[in-house]
């Protein structure tokens, strides 16, 4: 069998990086050629556990069909979240945690899904079925994506299934995960180092509904007024990018990790429904989101129904 690519979503987070090496890790040791590779630049945060756990970082690949005809998919289906050329190649299998949508193959293929704060969970049941031990430093990868994904297990999207196969992945990697994981938060939310560029395009995912298309970017802060203070350069580069993709509204949220709550900026021509979505007033283009830190489930959904 030719290689494969394993690769997460554009704009890669923790969970989707550190998903591809885990799941092209088992592949390996199943007998697959497979390469994990990335979308995006990798930030700090997933940076500081690559670095911890001594993992390279994935190669940067924006065409699939140029190397492979065969390519996995983990942590997203949506075909605008994925590879430029994800028509030119046959996607075999999907190992993921979001909602299912925009997806569709030519073949069948093996498509795994379930309703977990992390794609980290699912694969960890994927190394017990195929009774393949997680080796230290793919567990702490692993347990990394859990932590990032859960904003250290106090996410809406956190269950059961997390908090245990984060117990477990910890006990490998021989890392005590509430100190590991507010370092690598911390890490994460330190964004001195970054363009207004990079804020908005880091964590980013663009979705549909009905007729409508939004993009949904998140960054996790310290100081959230810190981020803000530049709301009107911020405008200007969301502006560009709404005008650019034919977005029908754009929404920044930064979140606080500290006191679990978010602020956003939105903007758009269907920016009109954010204000009944979400129960919240917006003054000067920004939204007050308490105890609101999940993306997937608490920011998406809301905004698709009132799209719908």
């Amino acid at each position: 069998m030719s290689k494969v690519f394993v690769l997460g979503h554009k704009n890669p987070d923790t969970d989707s990086i550190c998903s591809a090496i885990a799941y092209t890790h088992l592949k390996k040791e199943l007998g697959m050629d497979a390469e994990a590779i990335r979308l995006g630049e990798a930030n700090n945060e997933t940076l500081f556990a690559l670095d911890h756990f001594k993992s390279p970082t994935p190669r940067l690949v924006t065409r699939a069909s140029d190397e492979v005809k065969q390519v996995i998919l983990v942590d997203h289906n949506e075909r605008q979240q994925s590879i430029d050329d994800i028509n030119d190649v046959q996607v075999i299998e999907v190992i993921d945690h979001h909602r299912i949508a925009n997806f569709e193959t030519a073949d069948p293929l093996y498509f795994r899904a379930e309703p977990v704060g992390c794609t980290a969970t699912i694969l960890l049941k994927l190394y017990k079925e195929h009774a393949v031990d997680v080796p230290a430093d793919i567990a702490g990868l692993m347990l990394s994506a859990i932590i990032s994904d859960s904003l250290l297990f106090k996410s809406p999207t956190c269950t059961e299934q997390d908090m245990q196969a984060a117990k477990e992945l910890a006990s490998i990697a021989g890392v005590d995960p509430n100190v590991y994981g507010l370092a690598m938060l911390k890490a994460g939310a330190d964004l001195s180092n970054k363009t207004l560029e990079d804020l908005i395009s880091l964590d980013s995912k663009e979705f549909e509904a009905g007729e409508h298309r939004f993009e949904v970017a998140q960054v996790n802060a310290i100081d959230v007024s810190e981020v803000l203070a530049r709301q009107a350069e911020l405008e200007v580069l969301i502006g560009s990018t709404v005008a650019a993709k034919g977005l029908d509204l754009f929404v920044f949220a930064v979140t606080d990790i500290l006191n679990n709550n978010s602020e956003a900026i939105v903007l758009g021509r269907r920016a009109d429904i954010i204000e009944s979505a979400f129960q919240s007033s917006v003054v000067n283009n920004r939204v007050i989101l308490p105890g609101v830190v999940s993306r997937k489930k608490q920011i998406v959904p809301v905004i698709t129904e009132a799209l719908s």
